[in-house]
């Protein structure tokens, strides 16, 4: 789940983490109230889920009240990479002297938590690593002891922070770290992360990305979602338990269990295919989930061909096969389907599907191969 910037900014608020003074509007008038409290030029901000906000038109300075509200309403409305601009951040404009980068995220590899810090700001941090890899200063976290002082400390010397600021940058890094290991984030990134010319440390920019898999310890994030980010096959997938990620390909995938999902992908691609989707049914599926399934499969209008892939174990490949014959019952649809059914009631599977006058296929590579014939098939007609 990944966070506005606003929302961001609430979590640095409650840690301790200095931002600029300001607030969230959902209209002009709201606009130009807030530049009135703040007595000064602002900036607003488009709030979407969204990089390149500056480039599209989404973040404006601005010196009056008056000129906040006419901008804002230039801004609200419109569309930044596809997704509507429902609100804006109003903060203070900020004089800037230098922009840092500091962030975390998780080094799956290793299983701990990189720490990155970098003397260029304001960019991705993935341009400098690639132009200027001397320019990122890195330290490895470990789960068991946390961040500590000295490391912090590391960093603010690597990158050349002034040593007068020091005590804040530590403090900043260590309250973000909390945060970061709080709210079980996969992300946490303060980019830039400013020297004004007064000589304070602020986050001007915030983002945090939430692991979905901790969300149930985390009750108050389910509000706070944008369901206007996120494809809205994913957002019905939820509804039912269903992990799914959608993808650019055109065939469709349904399997039970995340490692054979990864390794139908595999071979759709090492066959030459594309996949549409990541999608897990999960281990115990009823008629009644795979029928969910193959509706959220459906009703992408990418998706030339699905592809079944069941290993029944807990999950009966009778009850899958059940669960399909159903959908394509109440569904019309005109996209071909090829299963490959495997373990636990395989046969009265196959039986169900071959009354139903559904393609299978007795191996995975088989059934790739099917599948990607059957897509381009559908190309050409």
């Amino acid at each position: 789940m990944r966070l506005h910037e606003y929302q961001s900014k609430e979590i640095f608020t409650e840690h301790h983490i200095p931002i600029p003074q300001g607030r969230l509007a959902a209209t002009p008038e709201e606009a130009k109230l807030i530049a009135e409290e703040l007595h000064g030029p602002v900036v607003l901000k488009a709030q979407v889920l969204a990089g390149g906000r500056g480039k599209a038109g989404g973040i404006r300075l601005v010196h009056t009240p008056d000129a906040a509200e006419e901008e804002a309403s230039k801004i609200l409305g419109q569309r930044i990479r596809g997704l509507p601009v429902r609100r804006l951040l109003v903060e203070e404009a900020i004089n800037i002297q230098q922009e840092l980068y500091f962030g975390m995220t998780v080094d799956r590899e290793h299983a701990e938590t990189l720490v990155i810090a970098s003397a260029e700001g304001g960019v991705d941090i993935e341009r400098v690593a690639e132009a200027s890899p001397e320019r990122i200063a890195r330290v490895a976290v470990d789960p068991l002891l946390g961040l500590r002082d000295f490391q912090a400390r590391n960093l603010a010397a690597e990158v050349e922070i002034p040593r007068r600021l020091w005590r804040t940058f530590i403090a900043i890094a260590l309250n973000l770290y909390q945060a970061y290991q709080d709210l079980d984030a996969t992300l946490a990134e303060i980019n830039p992360l400013v020297i004004t010319t007064e000589g304070r440390l602020l986050a001007l920019d915030g983002k945090m990305i939430i692991d979905d898999n901790a969300l149930f310890r985390h009750p108050a994030f389910f509000d706070m979602r944008d369901l206007s980010a996120e494809a809205p096959e994913e957002t019905e997938a939820r509804k039912f338990g269903l992990a799914y990620i959608k993808m650019e390909g055109d065939i469709g995938c349904m399997v039970n269990g995340a490692g054979l999902a990864m390794a139908t992908m595999d071979i759709i691609q090492h066959k030459g295919g594309r996949p549409a989707n990541f999608l897990d049914i999960g281990g115990g599926a009823s008629s009644e989930r795979v029928t969910a399934a193959l509706r959220i499969l459906l009703s992408d209008p990418q998706v030339r061909t699905v592809l079944v892939n069941i290993f029944g174990g807990i999950t009966r490949c009778d009850e899958v096969a059940l669960g399909i014959r159903a959908a394509l019952e109440e569904i019309e649809t005109e996209v071909p389907f090829v299963i490959r059914l495997a373990g636990t009631n395989e046969n009265e599977g196959r039986r169900i599907l071959a009354d139903a006058r559904l393609e299978t296929a007795h191996t995975l590579s088989e059934a790739a191969e099917l599948a990607i014939a059957r897509s381009e098939q559908a190309v050409t007609e």
